[in-house]
């Protein structure tokens, strides 16, 4: 696919600003303390990164879902961790505000989130529902003007740093599975709100995690996000979105990981001469640049498709996310694998792309949910 002027120059933004901004003494600290930055994180928002998406009339940059994924493949190029500081905000942060939020819901929530004012966070999986997030157990219950709220969400990626968390609970006990289950707008300061202790994680390290607890949280009814009971139709939605972006953000990482390893054959001698004049080297180099650029002609393709309305999205969004989410772990073992033992080592890039790939084949729904979203889309 060939972009056009002004993808183009996005593009330059983003990769400029990921190669300069994104330093390697940021990335160590971040992955030495594991504590969020604030200071790239506003650096962003000055940027108008954590908006892109986000119409202008709330603060956003009023860009699409190409302009999006650009930028995110262009930062996880250089760092995975700080993809996400913006992404969270594109994409599972305000994708339900953007779908079904009032006009005041929208002033008051997603013109700060798009600005980096505020953080708002995801929260649909629980302990005993991760990719059966129709089995949810939090609950809520009507009371007057208020709803009252009680549950246990799990692996909220920003929770520790977000101020505000969409949170699903079953609203219609009598209802099974999926239906039943509305959205509310919580602020994460409110009566009844702690967080558990940030997971020690094995890569994505510097983006913290952990679970949210609600015990007799009362929610305004003005924070029912869409209709009651209907909730999880718009969940699917925003994940469509999010899944394209985790496809964007091992995409850029399989990228990243290529282009060491690449400079490495370069280098690198072993008996009297650079290791890419090996065929073994040579053909995993062939290998690893033919699905980066499968990933990427079937990422950039499904983004305008999204745009456009092709009733296919879904289902394009689930391939996008299994092929590069797959293809982003075999690129980052062939890329250990030619630095050999010093890819084993922590002060070598690929060792951390190879840790920071895993996840992607995991959140927002599992490689073998993406194939049950295929393959309910080309059966029925």
């Amino acid at each position: 696919m060939i972009l056009n002027e002004k993808q183009q120059m996005l593009r330059k933004l983003y990769r400029d600003f990921a190669e300069n901004e994104f330093t390697d003494e940021l990335l160590d600290r971040l992955e030495e303390t594991g504590e969020f930055d604030w200071d790239i994180f506003n650096e962003m928002a000055k940027y108008g990164f954590l908006g892109i998406k986000a119409p202008v009339e709330y603060g956003g940059q009023g860009g699409d879902s190409m302009d999006y994924v650009l930028m995110v493949e262009e930062f996880s190029r250089v760092s995975p961790v700080l993809s996400l500081y913006a992404n969270t905000s594109n994409s599972l942060g305000s994708g339900p505000l953007l779908f079904c939020g009032t006009e005041e819901q929208k002033q008051k929530y997603l013109t700060p989130v798009a600005k980096g004012e505020k953080i708002m966070v995801f929260c649909l999986t629980e302990p005993g529902a991760g990719s059966d997030a129709g089995g949810t157990l939090t609950t809520a219950v009507e009371d007057g003007d208020y709803f009252v709220l009680n549950g246990r969400k799990t692996f909220v990626s920003g929770a520790p740093v977000a101020d505000y968390a969409v949170v699903y609970a079953k609203t219609d006990p009598t209802q099974r599975g999926s239906r039943g289950i509305s959205m509310f707008i919580v602020d994460l300061k409110l009566p009844g709100v702690s967080l558990g202790k940030p997971e020690h994680k094995m890569g994505i390290i510097g983006y913290p995690t952990c679970d949210v607890i609600l015990e007799d949280v009362r929610v305004h009814k003005s924070d029912l996000l869409g209709p009651k009971d209907r909730g999880f139709a718009t969940a699917m939605k925003t994940l469509d979105g999010g899944r394209l972006g985790v496809a964007a953000q091992a995409l850029g990482m399989a990228q990243g990981a290529y282009e060491e390893a690449l400079r490495y054959s370069k280098e690198r001698k072993q008996f009297g001469r650079p290791i890419k004049d090996f065929q073994a080297i040579s053909f995993m180099l062939a290998d690893m640049a033919t699905e980066i650029e499968a990933a990427r002609e079937l990422i950039y393709s499904t983004a305008e498709k999204k745009d456009a309305g092709d009733p296919e999205a879904s289902k394009l969004c689930a391939m996008a996310k299994y092929f590069a989410s797959e293809m982003a772990n075999r690129v980052a073992y062939k890329a250990v694998q030619i630095f050999g033992g010093y890819g084993y080592i922590k002060e070598y890039k690929v060792e951390k792309f190879y840790r920071d790939a895993r996840i992607t084949s995991i959140y927002e729904g599992t490689s073998q949910v993406q194939q049950m979203v295929i393959a309910g889309n080309i059966l029925r």
